[in-house]
């Protein structure tokens, strides 16, 4: 061996272990904290939500990760907000204490949204969101995203397009009734509610909140029954919504009721009701039927179709990452300036209303449009309206 290749060779092996190491080493990974309710009374939205965040994230990682970023892939931070606000918030302190957050996702239920914004606005961390209450985006925060309409407008579109599907059955809406969860998803669509039949001078014969978790609606349904009202409003979660319906049905009371999302829009309103949910319409901000070449791989992966909640939570997903690539940094203030303003597209927001996503100044999305479904067996179909809907809609007087 001469002298040249000795040095060949000893400069290959002292390159060597730089270069293994090299290919070792990989882009650090986006730490992407996600709160839902995984426990308690809420917690079938909160797993319906994790379910369409871990269904995007893995679409992301098996792609390759975040070009922009040389490949870095995405760590869900899950943490339990069980069902309660305070929980919520101690949970959000905990995750960004201990993790380097570049966002948070969460938390379905407008309280538990709430809670949450706290901490992550103290922080300055941006919290992208599918709940609803006006005033997630109403408190001048500035690490807020909401990419759903929200309540108020919900609201007023579940009674617009109630009124409108009535007229097209030859009916004609003189009195309803509304009835609603004292929480800040309730009341706010509940306002929603009332500026629609005040602009159209429909009486509202009833208008009742309850308390969260209410065990007996009989004495509801008894007013109801007495208000005289031509349909019901009610806005409720799952367990409140099984009763009132049952309650209802139960006692031949068949006048159409008007859901406001949340319990009124997954399978398990289905399958503990039966019969009874049939035809039942309901408000909703997206549904799996607009957009199946996404949606179907949903129901493969988990066996049920796309929840709202679960497409929703996987465009909070999408919006992100497009504006982490945006940025082309982690760090969370400049992610939250690459959400501000920017118009989203492709990927998961093309089963958006809308088409895209763009905030405004608040951090509210203002493209997303609600729709509404009806239950016909075991399918939620998209009614109204007209220009996106799959079926027409069935009117029950």
């Amino acid at each position: 061996m001469n002298r040249r290749t000795m040095l060949s060779g000893t400069a290959a092996l002292l390159a060597a272990p730089y270069a293994i190491s090299s290919a070792r080493a990989a882009a650090p990974a986006i730490n992407i904290g996600v709160i839902l309710p995984l426990s308690g009374p809420n917690a079938q939205f909160g797993i319906n939500s994790r379910n369409g965040i871990e269904l995007a994230a893995d679409d992301i990682n098996a792609a390759g990760g975040i070009a922009e970023l040389g490949g870095a892939k995405i760590n869900l931070v899950v943490g339990d907000a069980t069902s309660t606000p305070t929980t919520a918030g101690n949970v959000a302190q905990r995750l960004i204490t201990q993790q380097d957050m570049t966002a948070v996702l969460g938390a379905f239920a407008s309280s538990l949204t709430l809670a949450i914004s706290e901490v992550t606005e103290r922080r300055d961390i941006p919290l992208l969101t599918m709940s609803f209450a006006d005033q997630i985006t109403g408190r001048g925060y500035k690490n807020i995203f909401q990419v759903v309409a929200k309540a108020s407008v919900i609201g007023k579109a579940q009674f617009d397009y109630t009124s409108a599907i009535a007229q097209a059955a030859g009916a004609k809406l003189d009195k309803i009734a509304i009835m609603y969860e004292d929480t800040a998803y309730g009341t706010a669509q509940a306002k929603g509610l009332r500026a629609g039949a005040k602009a159209a001078n429909v009486e509202i014969v009833m208008d009742d909140a309850y308390p969260l978790g209410i065990t007996d609606t009989t004495p509801l349904v008894n007013k109801l029954r007495e208000s005289g009202a031509q349909a019901v409003f009610p806005v409720s979660y799952l367990n409140d919504s099984l009763l009132i319906i049952r309650t209802m049905r139960q006692q031949k009371l068949t006048i159409p009721a008007i859901g406001g999302a949340a319990g009124y829009v997954i399978p398990d309103f289905e399958k503990a009701l039966g019969e009874f949910s049939e035809n039942v319409l309901s408000i909703n901000t997206s549904n799996y039927d607009l957009a199946p070449e996404l949606t179907d791989r949903f129901r493969k992966r988990f066996g049920y179709f796309m929840v709202h909640e679960a497409l929703e939570h996987a465009v909070c997903l999408e919006v992100l990452v497009q504006a982490i690539k945006k940025a082309k940094s982690a760090k969370a203030e400049e992610v939250a300036a690459a959400l501000r303003g920017a118009k989203f597209t492709g990927g998961w927001i093309n089963g958006m209303t809308g088409g895209a996503v763009q905030f405004d100044q608040t951090g509210l999305n203002v493209l997303s449009v609600p729709l509404m479904v009806q239950w016909r067996g075991k399918d939620l179909v998209t009614v109204w309206p007209k220009d996106v809907a799959k079926s027409a809609p069935v009117w029950r007087t």
